[in-house]
């Protein structure tokens, strides 16, 4: 049960973190109101959300979300920070994220031949701009910056801070 509460706790402290975005107030009255903790709420909505998205649009739809909404929610977060690193960050997993889809909508017929797909899109896109690995800028300097420098100009030029 210590584990339990270990990951109870944590998400609960996330969800404090961004109470406008977990509707942390609405839950906590319905914490006090039916004594069950918000946290157990919240992953009901979670579930129910993601099986309806299911539902509607499969897996596809639910991996589209994932590689858009967070990234979207944080791109904005990043216009308004003073930080230029993420704006780096974020405007490269724009560039490999406009390129994978464009190369994901040409090789449709050779997508629907690998199994599980769509799950290893999902790992993928998580892996792009999740903040400890940095996939975006990986994919960015070890890929796409040296075969597409030559044509756009600039070979061996670098922002200037």
């Amino acid at each position: 049960m210590d584990k339990l509460d270990e990951y109870t706790k944590k998400i609960d402290d996330w969800m404090a973190k961004y109470p406008t975005i977990t509707g942390y107030e609405y839950l906590s009255t319905l914490e006090t109101q039916f004594g069950y903790s918000k946290v157990y709420f919240f992953l009901a909505t979670l579930l129910s959300l993601t099986t309806f998205l299911f539902i509607i649009g499969g897996i596809k739809l639910i991996s589209d979300l994932v590689g858009f909404v967070y990234p979207a929610y944080a791109s904005f977060k990043a216009i308004d920070s003073a930080d230029p690193n993420d704006d780096t960050q974020w405007l490269t997993y724009w560039v490999v994220f406009a390129i994978f889809s464009i190369l994901e909508s040409a090789c449709g017929f050779i997508v629907s031949w690998i199994p599980f797909y769509f799950f290893i899109k999902l790992a993928f896109l998580v892996w792009l701009y999740h903040p400890n690995t940095m996939g975006a800028v990986v994919v960015y300097t070890q890929v796409i910056r040296p075969n597409i420098l030559g044509y756009v100009g600039g070979e061996g030029e670098k922002k200037k801070d």
